[in-house]
Parts: structure tokens; C-alpha cells; sequence
């Protein structure tokens, strides 16, 4: 085969890859180790890959090669080389694959790198695994073949400004005949990593159940294979500690954290499959990424098929793992990973024992499970609004801030709820500490009622469906009539108040309705306040106000308008109907600081300035 000796094509690299790479040249992080870590698991990816194509093409494998990877250390060269024999790529893959970063979350990744006094952790996160080589190496080459083809491409960098791309030599085509090889050119301070002793600790230490042979190739005596190479999640519970369950993590989740919690069990009976599922303990990048996809990988028969194929539904898409059938076809397409219905059956099983698993740790562990709470308590909320099936398992298993006490559950809610008290009572607002101070909670605080305190997007969406437990509706205090009138007032606060003679309700709500006009729906009465002057809801039928102010931002339909709710005993709101000449000041002055107590602008700042201005001469000429 003759090779084409074209000068080398320079290529720039995209600008998110230009400044992660001066970062890593430039950076010095304790945690250089990561570096092989990330490598070898590119490495089993594409072999992964080499495994899955040829089941529809036999042909990529006919020299009958199995896919392993080698670890080749050259200390007069003073170069490391990382060589697998996957599926390779063809040049504009190395293009592609090398010389921009085709993630979401980029320029965050780039921006907290920067910041990070050990970027190791944000590495495994991101999934640039490649360019942290750059922290130990001044030059890689990367010479790979594609399976199947006759085309060699060399990819090289110094991590500057950018690649040079361009055909193999003869010499370099012969030494790889499928897949890719990495020499990293190392920089003198990082030639520990050519010592055999460090490049076997590593593995042992996040490779080791990588299910491909990883090699050390010495530079005298002959090759040895230096991980198990077994699939963990098919070997007995009680072959296992945890530490082979904290390695199988980082290895298959690409993490260093520690699992909050493991889940690993074989199913038998209509179907089997084994399980090895993994709650991490700190939030993934993307875990708010609008795919909401999922990683738990799937394999059939330890053979590896997808990393994206749904296994569970997208509230639990932190979940890191595995799931290996022994019923599916080998050669099941992505497509037909839809609307497969043995896979949905695993779904479904997998999902329920995985939720069960989260309560009984919720009950045994509560530590573990707050580490998880903390974490996706979030995104597990999101199932309330989607899972039907599921809603009440995931109410029960839901932690809450409350005017009580933090990490409350709704049982424990319902056990201590008052005497004639019908309902579960929320607020959804922007901070605990807003919500705290909110006038909406006067009334019930009075009564030692408790609140749960909403502070997360999506406790507006799940919370705006009709909602009970333990028999107890949840109801919003910022929508709809309340009345506490049955619920006894507390000793000590019944002690503290102070009965204000109260202002003439049907002359004050006319002199305000009419002041205001088409700005508010309705004003009323309101009991929910006992010291503050007015507060806005929504009525009974329109969206919860925390509901309506999000989908405000987004322009998600025309805003409903609210109701302004007045405290009778309130001087402000007396002083509508003694006052007439300030009425018209008064009133605004009611709802607009109502809507700065709801964390909203009034609608004309300057008006509002103005009218203060006024109200306060006034007094002071009183």
C-alpha cells in the first residue's frame, strides 16, 4: 500500500478547545492521574463501538482480533502511548473528535476550570477527558485507522492555537491496523507516569473494570494484562466490597465522588437482566441539560449497545449504571430501542425497585439519602408533574423546608398537622428567606400552622396539579380563599395581638377598586394577614401566582391579572376611607408593595417613587 505524503493540513482549534487547552498547559493540578483514567476510557468506548458495528458488519472483525487496549511506555523516548484496537476514526472524526468540544455546557466547564484549585473533578464532570493529556504531555500524535477502511490519519498537537492533520507514513499504517494510538510526548515532570508501578496503580485504581484487557508493555519482558476485565454487575453481591463498587462507579460513570448509594440485584423469571445502578453524591454538569437524557448504559449479553436508550424516565436521569440483558436481540437498533416492549418492561421493574430502594434508604439512612436529596431533589420532584403512576411513592419520598424544620416529609407533615385542619398548606417563592418573610404565612404562623416552603422552578409546574396525601388536598396560600377561622390561635401569639378596630370593609374595597380599575380582578378582604397591609393572590381558577410569574418570564401566554387582598385592621387601610383625598395614592401604594413583597417591580417605578414621595410630605406636614 502506498501512502500519500501530502504536507500536513494546519487546522485552528474551536475557541471553547483553545482556552481549555492553555489551561491545561498553563495549570498545575494535583490530580494528574485523571489523565490515563480518561484515555483508557476512550479507549473501551471505542472498542464498545468495534463490538456493536460488527454485529451488522462481521467483516470489521474478520481478522479475528478481540478489542484490547495497551499501555506502552518508552523511557528514552520519553514518550507514553495508549493504543486500542476499537473501531478508529477516519480524518474528518479526528477533526471532529479532537479539535472541538460538541458539549453543552462548554464555556461553564471552561469559566469553573479556570476558577478550580483542582480541576479534576470538573474534568470527569465534563467529559473533555482527552485534553486534560495535556496537563503531562508538551506533544500528542494520534495516529488511527478506521475498521474496515485503508486510510491511516495522524492528528497532532503541541496544545497551542491548533492540529496539524495528515496521511500516515507506511511505517505507522503497519503498526496500526485498526483503531487509534496515542503518544503522548511527556513533559520531564511527568516521567513518573513511565514507570510500571504508577501506570498499574492507576489502573487498579479506575480501570480496573474496564471489560476490554487493558496491557502493560514493558520495555524488556513480555506484555501482561493489568486489570480483572470482568463485567462487576455479573458477579455475585457477595464476591464484592465497597471499594469495587466505588471503583465500578468512576470507571462506568467517568466520576470522583463517592455513590450515595449502589443498587445491584439480578432479575429472573420472564425475563433476566442483571443491575448495577449507581445515585452519585455531587451534581453531574448536565443535569439540567434540555435532552433530560439519561447514562445508564445498556448492554446485551455484556455486548455494549447504547448509553442513551431511556432505561429509566427522565426525573431519574442522574442515575449512573448498567443494565445487561440476556433476552435482547444483539443486533436491536436505536430505533427499535423505542418502542421495544421487553425494554419497557424493564424500564418499568427497574424504575419501581429503584424508587423503592431510594425510600428504604430515606428510612435506614437518612444521611445518604440527604446527600442524594440535596443533590436531585429538584429533578426527582419533576416526576410528581410526569409520573402519574408513580406520584404518590414519589410525594412520600419527597423532602421539604417547611416552617418547622428542614428535610421534612409529608407523613411527618400529616402526623403533626392542628386540630380542624383540612389542608396541606404551600408557598412557592424564590428563596426560603423571601418566603419566610412573606405576609402570606401571618395567618398561619398565628395558628402554629405549618407551611412548606417551595423554592425550586419546578414546584411551580408540579404543584399546579390537583395534589393530596394522606387524604390532606395541598393548597397554595397564594391562590384562592383561605380561612383559618377553625384552627385555633396559638397561646403565646394570642396573647401578643392587639385588636385594631377595623376599617369599613365595603367602603374601603369600593374607594380601592376604584382607584386601581383593571389593574387587579378583585380586591377583598383578606384572611390571611394579621399585621401587614395587603398582599396579591390568584383566585381559585386562575394559575398559582409563583406558576403565573414563571411562565411570564418565558412569554408563556398573557398574564392573569390578580386579586389584592386588604387587612381591614391594617392604619394604611383605614386611612383609605378617612383620608379620600389620598385614596388614590393609598390604593396603589397597597398593591404595589404587595408586588415588591412578591419579589416583583411595580409596573411604573417612577409612579411609585412619586406617590411615595407624596404620602411621605403628607405625614411629615401632619
Amino acid at each position: 500500500m502506498t501512502m500519500n505524503t501530502a504536507t500536513p493540513e494546519t487546522q485552528p482549534f474551536q475557541a471553547e478547545v483553545a482556552e481549555l487547552l492553555h489551561l491545561m498547559v498553563h495549570s498545575v493540578y494535583s490530580e494528574t492521574d485523571i489523565f490515563l483514567r480518561e484515555l483508557i476510557s476512550n479507549a473501551s468506548d471505542a472498542c464498545d463501538k468495534l463490538r456493536y458495528e460488527a454485529i451488522a458488519t462481521p467483516d470489521l472483525i474478520a481478522d479475528g482480533a478481540s478489542p484490547e487496549i495497551r499501555i506502552v511506555p518508552d523511557k528514552k523516548a520519553r514518550t507514553l502511548a495508549v493504543v486500542d484496537s476499537g473501531i478508529g476514526m477516519e480524518k474528518q472524526e479526528l477533526i471532529d473528535n479532537l479539535g472541538t468540544i460538541a458539549r453543552s455546557g462548554t464555556k461553564s466547564f471552561v469559566a469553573r476550570l479556570a476558577e478550580a484549585r483542582d480541576g479534576a473533578n470538573l474534568i470527569g464532570q465534563f467529559g473533555v477527558g482527552f485534553y486534560a493529556a495535556f496537563m503531562v504531555a508538551e506533544r500528542i500524535v494520534v495516529t488511527s485507522r478506521r475498521a474496515g477502511s485503508d486510510q491511516v490519519w495522524v492528528w497532532s498537537s503541541s496544545g497551542g492555537s491548533g492540529f496539524e492533520i495528515a496521511p500516515a507514513d507506511e511505517e505507522a499504517a503497519k503498526r496500526v491496523a485498526r483503531g487509534t494510538e496515542i503518544v503522548l510526548h511527556l513533559k520531564q515532570d511527568a516521567e513518573k507516569y513511565l514507570e510500571a508501578y504508577e501506570i498499574e496503580r492507576i489502573v487498579r485504581a479506575y480501570s480496573d473494570n474496564i471489560q476490554f484487557p487493558i496491557f502493560l508493555v514493558p520495555e524488556e519482558g513480555e506484555p501482561r494484562q493489568i486489570n480483572s476485565a470482568s463485567a462487576l454487575w455479573q458477579r455475585p453481591k457477595s464476591e464484592l466490597s465497597a471499594e469495587d463498587y466505588t471503583q465500578a462507579y468512576r470507571s462506568i460513570a467517568g466520576a470522583f465522588d463517592e455513590p450515595a448509594m449502589t443498587l445491584h440485584y439480578r432479575a429472573e423469571g420472564r425475563q433476566s437482566y442483571a443491575v448495577l445502578l449507581f445515585a452519585p453524591s455531587t451534581k453531574p454538569f448536565d443535569l439540567f441539560d434540555q435532552a433530560r437524557k439519561g447514562k445508564v448504559k445498556l448492554y446485551v449479553r455484556r455486548v455494549f449497545i447504547a448509553d442513551d436508550a431511556e432505561l429509566l424516565p427522565a426525573y431519574l436521569r442522574f442515575i449512573r449504571g448498567v443494565i445487561d440483558s440476556e433476552d435482547l436481540p444483539l443486533n436491536i437498533s436505536r430505533e427499535m430501542l423505542q418502542n421495544n416492549p421487553q425494554l419497557a418492561q424493564i424500564r418499568k421493574a427497574v424504575t419501581g425497585r429503584l424508587i423503592s430502594e431510594l425510600e428504604n434508604l430515606g428510612e435506614k439512612e437518612p444521611e445518604a439519602f440527604g446527600k442524594i436529596w440535596n443533590a436531585f431533589g429538584a429533578v426527582i420532584k419533576e416526576g410528581i408533574w410526569e409520573d402519574f403512576e408513580r406520584r404518590e411513592k414519589l410525594l412520600a419520598l419527597s423532602r421539604f423546608t417547611t416552617t418547622s424544620g428542614e428535610k421534612r416529609t409529608l407523613k411527618q407533615y400529616v402526623e403533626d398537622i392542628k386540630p380542624n385542619q383540612t389542608d396541606i398548606y404551600y408557598l412557592v417563592g424564590d428563596s426560603i428567606d423571601r418566603l419566610k418573610s412573606n405576609p402570606k404565612l401571618e395567618a398561619a404562623n398565628a395558628r402554629g400552622v405549618e407551611v412548606l416552603l417551595l423554592t425550586d422552578p419546578v414546584d411551580a409546574f408540579w404543584t399546579a396539579t390537583p395534589l393530596d396525601f394522606g387524604g390532606k388536598p395541598l393548597k397554595s396560600l397564594s391562590q384562592g380563599d383561605v380561612d383559618f377561622g377553625l384552627i385555633p390561635v396559638a397561646e403565646d401569639k394570642a396573647e401578643d395581638k392587639k385588636e385594631e378596630p377595623a376599617a369599613d370593609e365595603a367602603m374601603t374595597i369600593t374607594l380601592v377598586k376604584e382607584a386601581l380599575g383593571e389593574r387587579v380582578s378583585d380586591v377583598r378582604a383578606s384572611q390571611r394577614l394579621t399585621s401587614s397591609a395587603s398582599c396579591l393572590v390568584a383566585s381559585g381558577e386562575a394559575r398559582d401566582r409563583a406558576l403565573e410569574r414563571l411562565l411570564a418570564q418565558h412569554d408563556k401566554g398573557a398574564g392573569q391579572k390578580p386579586v389584592l387582598e386588604i387587612n381591614l385592621k391594617h392604619p394604611l387601610v383605614a386611612a383609605i376611607a378617612e383620608t379620600r383625598d389620598a385614596a388614590g395614592d393609598l390604593s396603589f401604594l397597597l398593591l404595589e408593595q404587595a408586588q415588591i413583597l412578591d419579589g416583583e417591580l411595580p409596573e411604573d417605578p417612577a409612579a411609585f417613587a412619586g406617590r411615595l414621595n407624596r404620602l411621605v410630605l403628607r405625614g411629615l406636614k401632619l
